[in-house]
């Protein structure tokens, strides 16, 4: 596919500065292994740099596979996309029409959730489930009997709350629909279409490559991989340059007749200050100097994965790192390389201001909880606490989070763990009800106490 002219930089894209530069990036955030690729003008160009793992130290390479983690979130909704295209349902199709079966605690949200509600994150489904339904092809069928006890995060399409579990829920309409296990749909939708030779979803394939292990604080986490029933929502692993071949088939018809359609914008992102300021159809949406930027970022085990997608210019880029300050290596490595390639200023992170804004914070004090995590908040010395845990089956697996929050604005503050060199953006805010929410990390959380 030949590149675009248009809004171009220098054009210069150096392998061996970027080669030195990677390993370079990964020593100073303390990434133990990366793997890079980039496709710019029409052409691909891949680095690795470090190790797979601390405790064996091979080497990563360009065709090493890493966790891409919950950029497999694009793939089910491209897979859904491509159905819908086929006429075989439409984006406004309510769940229970295709899955007669699916049921939540809500019954009218079991009644009237739809497709579109699942790939833009909208649905209300309290959804980070982390059920281990076993190995077998039947696993996301017994996934989906077990979202009959989720409860409602927020009512249906009111606000954006990221969730694992719609998007399996996706993965299991798809099985309905092509009468294969998802894993089976992705090759065939998707992986084979495309050529794609390193790219898979089941542990017993991704040993026959070189693979990442993830790590916590320089350690080997103790634990690969996630369960397979979570597939669909973030099980794909891949090399960058299979990532970026998949972002490219977005800017033509190699997939789907109309790639557009899922960069249309469903719903504001409360707190854009993180991600980007809309969801998609599976992309997240932003905007960098005025053009549209798609992109989608995954986090697994002690793995972390970026993807950027610069449609104008026909240019993808795709990071993927096993450990380390991935939040802050993941954005010096953008800014420079979109500088480089297309002159294009990726924008600061929030960060505290000169003087707080001044604030009644003790407003804010209070238990906040959804599935898999609780946030409390308290008021220590006129500032604000902010105390994050995993619940659940990744209790064990995600050391909590705490710092204090420095106001930017009446609702909206930053704040970072100790020894992290990234701020993390937190907004409160209320629904038109008046019910009060917590939003970071891409989740609404409610407050309960």
């Amino acid at each position: 596919m030949a590149g675009t002219t248009a809004g171009k930089g220098t054009g210069a894209a150096d392998p061996g500065r970027w080669q030195a530069r990677l390993a370079e990036l990964i020593t100073r955030f303390e990434v133990p292994g990366a793997n890079l690729a980039f496709l710019h003008e029409g052409r691909v160009h891949e680095f690795a740099a470090g190790v797979l793992s601390s405790a064996t130290g091979v080497e990563a390479t360009p065709d090493s596979l890493f966790q891409i983690g919950s950029i497999t979130k694009v793939w089910t909704a491209t897979q859904i996309m491509i159905l819908v295209e086929q006429g075989r349902l439409t984006l406004d199709t309510r769940v229970a029409e295709i899955l007669p079966e699916f049921r939540v605690a809500d019954a009218g949200l079991t009644r009237e959730v739809t497709l579109r509600h699942l790939l833009s994150h909208t649905s209300g489904i309290d959804g980070d489930l982390f059920l281990d339904t076993g190995r077998g092809d039947d696993c996301l069928e017994k996934y989906v009997a077990a979202c009959a006890d989720l409860a409602r995060n927020h009512p249906l399409g009111v606000t954006q709350s990221y969730g694992n579990s719609g998007f399996v829920i996706a993965g299991r309409v798809i099985e309905r629909l092509t009468g294969k296990v998802w894993d089976a749909a992705l090759r065939e939708q998707i992986i084979e279409p495309l050529g794609l030779t390193h790219t898979w979803t089941l542990p017993e394939d991704v040993i026959r490559f070189r693979a990442a292990t993830g790590h916590f604080d320089g350690e080997p986490s103790p634990m690969w991989g996630l369960m397979r029933s979570v597939g669909p929502a973030g099980l794909i692993c891949s090399r960058p340059a299979d990532v970026v071949a998949f972002a490219r088939a977005h800017f033509g018809t190699a997939l789907l007749a109309d790639p557009k359609a899922m960069w249309e914008p469903q719903v504001d992102i409360p707190n854009p200050h993180a991600v980007g300021r809309q969801w998609g159809i599976g992309w997240i949406l932003d905007e960098w100097g005025g053009r549209r930027i798609l992109s989608h970022g995954g986090n697994t085990i002690g793995q972390a994965a970026m993807l950027w997608a610069v449609p104008d210019a026909e240019t993808a880029v795709c990071v993927l790192a096993n450990g380390g300050h991935t939040a802050a290596f993941q954005r010096a490595l953008a800014t420079e390389l979109f500088a480089e390639l297309l002159g294009l200023e990726v924008p600061p992170p929030l960060g505290p201001p000169a003087t707080p804004a001044e604030v009644d914070v003790a407003r804010y004090a209070g238990v906040y909880e959804r599935t898999g995590n609780r946030v409390t908040l308290t008021v220590r010395g006129g500032r604000l606490r902010l105390h994050s845990e995993a619940t659940g089956s990744l209790a064990g697996l995600r050391p909590p989070m705490e710092f204090d929050l420095v106001p930017v604005d009446e609702t909206t503050f930053v704040g970072r763990p100790e020894d992290e060199p990234s701020w993390i953006p937190v907004v409160f805010y209320e629904l038109a009800d008046g019910s009060p929410y917590v939003h970071f990390g891409v989740r609404a959380t409610p407050k309960v106490a």
